[in-house]
């Protein structure tokens, strides 16, 4: 028995009604839902009003229609998706303010290593025009929390600013990075950020991060794999009334596969995807201009017909309608030893 439940206040049962209200309808399942994309506005072409370095490597775009006007509304956490004259197409977190309907803000750090789409953005002048879609939304803020917990680490800050911003004195963020140098927004951080470069304060110590969070609250992470994947080993455990809601901002590496053999049926090739690959990024080394954008499973962009084979489904977003005869092919694999696909 609980000696501290015998003697409850009714002002301290009725705060864990509200938590509980609060936990069945935002909270089932604990993380975020599996079919979360939502879809808002429309196709629109935008014009780059203005280019600014934000830290190294990072720089943020501010896009305005190229006709003048509104801009479809948006909501903490939502994104747009950019097509670049490569035929590239890329996914970035509006970082702006949501109340502004004549501008975007997007921010893109520079991966010298990657597939060139960051290379690509950022080799954008004020001027150029750009194709876009959405907004969407995959990261939803609950405006009715009773308290706020955000992590955001690297380019993680950019969905994360503006839920910050609308969390008002409910909310506090802790703001994780290599150095000040490479954290961009450093002059927009709502009072009370709890600032933690790694070159001044050490390796972060996400569950002791965690654990700050009040009961109920609602905890917002974006950033790395390592930093998801902590944040739901150890929230939970110390704090069983919270929510965690997540957002990757990298392809997840895969751990758990194993090899099979994909075939291309129109032209007849066969590769091997290796356990620690994806089925994507096998299907490059024979068709390198094979569509593909945000490497996680929700964005859809690689969605292939399946003509043979039996589907590990790993994504976010197809329905049971499709999941007979489709396949992302960026996260999903055979369940079997071989897939034959319709490319």
């Amino acid at each position: 028995m609980n000696p501290v439940a015998d003697v409850a206040t009714p002002s301290l049962r009725a705060l864990g009604a509200a938590v509980d209200i609060y936990k069945k309808v935002f909270t089932q399942p604990t993380l975020s839902p599996p079919h979360p994309v939502r879809h808002n506005g429309f196709d629109l072409d935008v014009r780059v009003e203005a280019v600014h370095a934000e830290g190294t490597d990072v720089v943020s775009l501010t896009l305005a229609h190229t006709e003048g006007g509104y801009l479809p509304s948006w909501r903490p956490g939502s994104h747009i998706d950019v097509f670049l004259a490569s035929g590239r197409q890329r996914q970035y977190s509006l970082c702006g303010d949501p109340r502004d309907r004549h501008r975007y803000r997007i921010a893109v750090r520079r991966i010298d290593d990657g597939d060139g789409g960051s290379r690509e953005m950022h080799a954008l002048r004020s001027g150029d025009v750009l194709r876009i879609r959405g907004p969407r939304n995959a990261f939803t803020f609950i405006e009715t929390a009773p308290s706020y917990l955000f992590i955001a680490a690297g380019i993680g800050i950019t969905p994360i600013l503006p839920m910050a911003r609308a969390a008002g004195a409910r909310g506090r963020l802790v703001y994780l990075g290599r150095s000040r140098a490479t954290m961009p927004f450093l002059g927009e951080l709502p009072a009370g950020t709890d600032l933690r470069p790694d070159d001044e304060t050490g390796t972060p110590d996400i569950s002791a991060l965690l654990a700050t969070a009040a009961p109920g609250a609602a905890v917002y992470v974006c950033g790395p794999p390592p930093v998801l994947d902590a944040a739901q080993r150890s929230l939970f455990a110390g704090n069983p009334t919270a929510s965690l809601h997540t957002e990757l901002f990298s392809a997840r590496p895969v751990i758990d596969g194993k090899e099979f053999d994909i075939t291309l049926a129109r032209g007849g090739e066969t590769v091997r995807v290796g356990s620690t690959e994806t089925a994507l990024d096998a299907i490059r080394r024979v068709r390198p201009d094979v569509a593909y954008s945000c490497r996680q499973g929700f964005c859809g962009s690689c969605k292939t017909r399946v003509v043979a084979g039996e589907i590990d489904h790993r994504d976010r977003l197809l329905p049971p309608g499709e999941r007979a005869d489709q396949i992302l092919t960026c996260v999903s694999r055979s369940a079997g030893d071989a897939l034959t696909l319709d490319l």
